[in-house]
């Protein structure tokens, strides 16, 4: 019975002795992450800064030619003469395309004949009406033979002219669609016409923007096309009626394209400068965070530095850390204003030259320390374009 009472007081001193190692070790690693302090969050940052804004409206808008049409014959025929390559400059009244017309010719010169003998008779007629030598109703019925003569020489004239297809204004051809030989029916099409400087562009904005545009107001356009050109225009009418569905207004602008470079049919962003140039202190859209009770954002200072704004109450703060060097993030409430592109203004809460947090913020908290790698930024531009990935 006592050697029994021996091995278990062993084991329970071996048991002891064990749990007092691992506490030990325990405690040893809790003191080492209170000496290491918080870790540090990687963020990205940008200095707010002032910048000159303007109100723009933006809209997306659709390019159609000022004058523009697929070219067709009114009449049947086989295709005599193509007078046109594809994607020519032609001017007004150019010749086109010529249907074949010999039977058409033919049966003019015939009615003109008949027409020129009808006048023949008048002429005589006429004088033997002042010799008193016919009476009044002769005259008369060579009257009526010779106009209904003229009629149809004008009549054959005008369908003759409909076998030559011109150019009804200057504009810029398409591809051919037809070829000598062919039969043309009314209606086919033969070319493209298209005036291409200026261009119409339409677009829609919400009735609110109704009390801040007008004709004559000045418009940008730009196309993913060609990102680096702007093409001016001006508004040249706003629809008189409401589209009941979307609450929408219609508007036409013409923008000059002296290079040719727009076509009709394609889209473009539309931006109208609307109001007053003001400087507002901006920043990239991705720096403000948007919460029930208000927006903030993350500004970057020393420990022993004042915020910039109100910094937002956070009781579970860590202490500030002992090395006056390091970085921390400092929640700020602020106030926001007007937006363009991937800006957005900020009326109050910080100042020009503070550092602001641009990306990062989830893993934030106030009193958080950082370091900061602006290697990748996110998008900051006023008028940003879409690219392809």
């Amino acid at each position: 019975m006592k050697r029994w009472l021996i091995w278990i007081g062993v084991v329970l001193l071996l048991v002891l002795v064990i749990v007092g190692i691992k506490g030990y070790g325990t405690y040893k690693m809790i003191q080492g992450f209170k000496t290491a302090g918080v870790p540090k969050q990687t963020v990205s940052t940008i200095k707010a800064e002032t910048q000159e804004w303007r109100t723009q409206l933006s809209a997306i808008g659709s390019l159609r030619a000022v004058r523009g049409t697929d070219l067709s014959s009114e009449v049947a025929g086989i295709v005599d003469t193509v007078k046109f390559e594809s994607g020519e400059d032609v001017k007004a009244g150019d010749l086109l395309l010529r249907l074949r017309s010999a039977d058409d010719e033919a049966h003019l010169n015939s009615l003109k004949a008949t027409a020129e003998v009808a006048e023949s008779s008048y002429k005589r007629d006429q004088a033997q009406l002042e010799a008193q030598a016919i009476s009044q109703a002769v005259l008369d019925n060579d009257v009526a033979t010779l106009k209904s003569a003229q009629a149809q020489v004008a009549q054959q004239q005008a369908l003759l002219d409909k076998k030559f297809i011109r150019a009804p204004f200057a504009g810029h051809l398409g591809l051919r669609a037809v070829d000598i030989g062919q039969f043309l029916n009314p209606g086919d099409k033969i070319v493209t016409l298209q005036a291409l400087d200026p261009l119409f562009v339409d677009f829609q904005l919400p009735q609110q923007a109704l009390a801040q545009i007008k004709t004559g107001q000045t418009v940008t356009a730009t196309s993913d096309t060609f990102p680096e050109k702007n093409f001016s225009g001006e508004i040249l009418a706003i629809d008189p009626k409401i589209d009941a569905d979307t609450r929408n207004v219609q508007v036409r602008a013409m923008v000059k394209n002296p290079e040719h470079t727009l076509l009709p049919g394609m889209y473009v962003n539309v931006s109208i400068g609307v109001g007053e140039t003001a400087n507002y202190l901006t920043l990239p859209l991705t720096a403000v965070t948007y919460n029930p009770y208000g927006e903030t954002v993350y500004v970057i200072g020393h420990p022993d530095a004042k915020p910039a704004g109100d910094a937002a109450s956070d009781k579970s703060q860590p202490p500030a850390p002992s090395d006056p060097d390091a970085l921390i993030a400092k929640q700020v409430f602020v106030t926001v204003g007007p937006k363009r592109g991937d800006q957005v203004a900020i009326l109050k809460g910080i100042n020009a030259g503070d550092e602001v947090v641009t990306s990062g913020q989830i893993k934030l908290h106030n009193g958080t320390q950082v370091l900061i790698d602006n290697s990748v930024l996110p998008a900051n531009s006023p008028n940003p374009t879409p690219h392809e990935q």
